[in-house]
């Protein structure tokens, strides 16, 4: 649901319990349940077409987000992993890496760009968009703990005895922090979960600005990426008319019997017909027509 309470402590957040950690093995229950329900994307609101990069978390790869991504070209969308193999963190080169792919995939299309980032892959969303908000038509993060603490979670030993050095000093200073945390100037969705045992569920959280909002699901963190509801919230926030953002107002009212087709809960759904799919092009390769330089955007 909608999240329209006092903002909370970020800075004050404390690391998931142990308990809470050993409850992200119900995001095994959270993918078969949606798996047996993928002809309700029928119902949900569907795609106009425009293009969609899937930025995976902290130590993930393109495999965690296939599902998401397959879900996304059902509906409609021209859905793109974000071609960096696995998230080892922030390294040298990668801020401008990413943003070289949201432009040739904007040139590809003749389109603005949706961002949907897991946990540290919504930190990336973020800061894409900030770069380039003019090639950007939304953005949401799962689970993506961009303002507070930096330490309140259970990936942040890891991160750092993997990510050290200057770079890695200078992404925590007082200054970044609070740029990080700052809202965009794209339409954004913040997506978080009470139950999530990685990341502390009020760093995943914005402060009120225009066309910003936080919605609070169910989801296990490792599971945001096939969990229902947050499936349908995604399809939801993607399907608005771009500039004619709203907030979010729930689900819509599945459509009378009547006018839906029989549905078997657990046959598959045919992907959507689309220049990129059912052609043998993967539409996660760079296509070289679609390259520029920076600096040459516009």
């Amino acid at each position: 649901m909608a999240d329209h309470v006092d903002l909370p402590d970020a800075d004050g957040a404390l690391a998931p319990t142990r308990r809470m950690v050993r409850r992200e093995w119900r995001m095994a229950l959270e993918l078969a349940s949606t798996a047996v329900r993928t002809r309700d994307l029928q119902r949900w609101p569907q795609g106009d077409g425009h293009p969609v990069i899937v930025l995976p978390g902290f130590l993930a790869g393109p495999e965690s987000t296939v599902f998401l991504r397959s879900h996304l070209r059902r509906l409609g969308y021209r859905a793109h992993d974000w071609r960096q193999g696995r998230n080892l963190g922030v390294r040298p080169g990668l801020t401008d890496t990413l943003e070289e792919v949201l432009l040739e995939i904007h040139d590809r299309y003749g389109r603005t760009v949706s961002l949907v980032g897991w946990s540290a892959g919504g930190i990336y969303a973020r800061e894409m968009a900030r770069a380039l908000p003019e090639y950007t038509r939304s953005v949401i993060t799962l689970g993506s703990p961009f303002r507070g603490n930096p330490s309140a979670s259970r990936a942040w030993r890891m991160y750092t005895l993997m990510n050290r050095g200057d770079h890695h000093q200078a992404l925590f200073t007082e200054e970044a922090r609070m740029t990080r945390a700052s809202p965009l100037a794209v339409p954004t969705t913040c997506i978080y979960s009470r139950a999530d045992g990685i990341v502390a569920w009020e760093c995943c959280t914005s402060v009120p600005a225009p066309h910003t909002e936080n919605i609070e699901v169910r989801a296990t963190h490792l599971g945001y990426g096939h969990e229902y509801e947050t499936l349908r919230i995604i399809a939801d926030r993607l399907a608005q008319p771009e500039g004619a953002w709203e907030p979010y107002a729930g689900p819509a009212a599945a459509p009378p019997d009547d006018a839906a087709a029989p549905v078997d809960p657990v046959a598959p759904v045919p992907p959507v017909a689309s220049s990129d799919l059912g052609t043998g092009v993967d539409p996660d390769e760079p296509h070289e027509h679609g390259r520029r330089a920076r600096g040459k955007a516009g």
